[in-house]
């Protein structure tokens, strides 16, 4: 929407409130006041994703709605609010002066409409109910997936979601109800417990380890590199340091190093706990490259989570799951659980 329509559209805005008239305009305040009062939440989760995303059709796409509905709710929310709030042009939508600063408003309203879900939750007598799950693809596949069955069987009233993903979705905004992540979060109403520091190493079949033998140089092993799209993590870091040679394969699908790694294709440098999962091991150094291996990362994996959720019997229970089945060094699969009763 441009300018020029937006100004038009603000002269009308005020009728269009079912038959309702505001205050005075002598009376700004209670003006505001009064269409506030009258705001739809569903209207102002549409203005929010909008606004994160400057995007229709992705904020569409996040909501679950088409982008004609979503239109129509920001045309909705304008003219109940009677300001204009998003510039709509071919190259996206963005925020006017006055959608700035309503951004902030907008945000708390959807804080404090969490913390009431949580206060609600929080009255489950047992744990019962959906809990959203969400972590990197490799994580949930092998050590996470199979081991719910575990879980579910401790806990028959609770249902699983998972979300995997390598994006960090928002817990502040309900966009999951735990994470695992590699990072500890540094801000929002979050905590975060360390459960495990992994170490990576290059893995291989063992036909290709066997047969490259004791490494004396790391040109003489063919390997698996990372994408130039993740250049930035330390896997790749190490290995543009350390590895002089061209790749014999470059991807940033894990789940794709790990299956040509098992064919032999090459060495991938992965978390070690990958190897016992796919039947990879890990190469071995000479005395020269001992530096190198010495230098290789390492990452913690936290568990994150809204403070308003921690006990929410529901999250309380996976959360206890989880600590139980990942502090401790990985075999390939998770531990049955204990059945739990929630504190």
């Amino acid at each position: 929407m441009t300018q020029a329509k937006a100004q038009n559209r603000n002269m009308v805005l005020r009728k269009r409130n079912k038959g309702s008239t505001p205050p005075r305009a002598a009376e700004p305040a209670a003006a505001a006041a009064w269409r506030l009062s009258r705001l739809d939440w569903d209207l102002v989760r549409v203005f929010l994703a909008v606004a994160r995303t400057g995007q229709l059709a992705e904020a569409s796409q996040r909501l679950g709605l088409d982008s004609s509905t979503v239109s129509r709710r920001l045309d909705r929310l304008e003219d109940e609010l009677g300001v204009g709030l998003l510039e709509r042009t071919t190259a996206g939508t963005f925020l006017t002066s006055l959608g700035e600063s309503l951004l902030v408003g907008a945000e708390e309203m959807e804080r404090g409409f969490a913390e009431l879900g949580a206060a609600l939750d929080a009255q489950e007598a047992e744990a019962e109910g959906v809990v959203r799950l969400t972590a990197p693809p490799g994580l949930l596949e092998h050590f996470v997936a199979p081991a719910l069955h575990h879980f579910v069987a401790a806990h028959p009233k609770v249902r699983l979601e998972l979300d995997a993903s390598v994006a960090y979705a928002d817990l502040t905004r309900r966009e999951a109800d735990l994470a695992l992540r590699v990072r500890r979060p540094e801000r929002g109403d979050l905590i975060s417990r360390r459960l495990v520091t992994v170490r990576s190493v290059p893995l291989g079949s063992v036909e290709l380890v066997q047969r490259l033998g004791t490494l004396r140089d790391t040109a003489d092993a063919p390997w698996i590199f990372w994408g130039h799209d993740l250049d930035q993590i330390p896997e790749a870091r190490w290995l543009k340091e350390h590895v002089k040679v061209p790749p014999i394969l470059r991807t940033s699908s894990f789940a794709s190093q790990l299956a040509a790694a098992e064919t032999g294709l090459g060495l991938c440098l992965v978390p070690e706990p990958y190897g016992p999962a796919r039947g990879l091991v890990p190469a071995r150094p000479g005395k020269a490259l001992r530096g190198a291996f010495e230098a290789l990362p390492a990452a913690d994996l936290w568990l994150v989570g809204h403070v308003a959720l921690r006990r929410v019997p529901r999250v309380a229970v996976l959360w206890e799951f989880l600590v139980e089945a990942l502090s401790r060094p990985w075999q390939g699969q998770l531990p049955k659980p204990r059945p739990q009763s929630p504190r």
